[in-house]
């Protein structure tokens, strides 16, 4: 049997919404040779409803509760890049299930790259598609949510930043930390 040489054969990505975890996680995954799930779109395929609907019609309670039954599940798999919600890991249960399973790692961006990224897909965020706000007031609530979730990122494992980076870059960056990692826990 072929033996893959890699730092981990499980990672999870956190960070807020927008700072590139679904499209850093699938090549990470690939450079890895690890499967890719989208905590996300895993809930979507189990449930059948999208994220804003699931919000809409059941309540933000009703989506952590999915949330937490399927990080619990997907911490119990090997061989995974698991791309976390901007709120999962903001969860101190969550938090703790997935920090005990592998390397967490944190990607990070500035609240202007954020808002960059997550104006591009209006209706794709139930956390800030409130009524049509102007961009500083949308910028504004990236800046207050951000802060008030920062210590809590930094409890991640590995901490990379996104802005203005290429996705090989950042990628190439996380295997060095998480080579890193592995090495410190020998």
């Amino acid at each position: 049997m072929l033996e893959i040489e890699r730092p981990t054969n499980w990672v999870a990505l956190t960070g807020f919404m927008g700072v590139g975890k679904s499209r850093i996680g699938r090549e990470l995954a690939r450079e890895l040779m690890l499967h890719f799930i989208d905590l996300d779109r895993y809930i979507e395929r189990e449930t059948g409803l999208s994220i804003p609907d699931i919000f809409r019609h059941l309540g933000e309670g009703t989506f952590r509760q999915l949330e937490a039954e399927a990080v619990a599940e997907l911490t119990q798999k090997d061989f995974l890049v698991l791309s976390l919600g901007g709120g999962t890991f903001v969860n101190a249960e969550n938090r703790e299930r997935l920090l005990k399973r592998g390397p967490v790692v944190s990607l990070w961006a500035s609240p202007e790259t954020i808002y960059e990224r997550v104006s591009r897909r209006p209706g794709q965020r139930p956390i800030l598609d409130g009524p049509r706000e102007t961009p500083s007031v949308a910028l504004e609530r990236i800046q207050k949510l951000l802060s008030e979730r920062e210590a809590i990122y930094r409890q991640a494992t590995v901490h990379v930043s996104t802005d203005g980076r290429r996705v090989p870059d950042v990628v190439e960056e996380i295997i060095e930390e998480l080579w890193d990692y592995a090495e410190a826990q020998d």
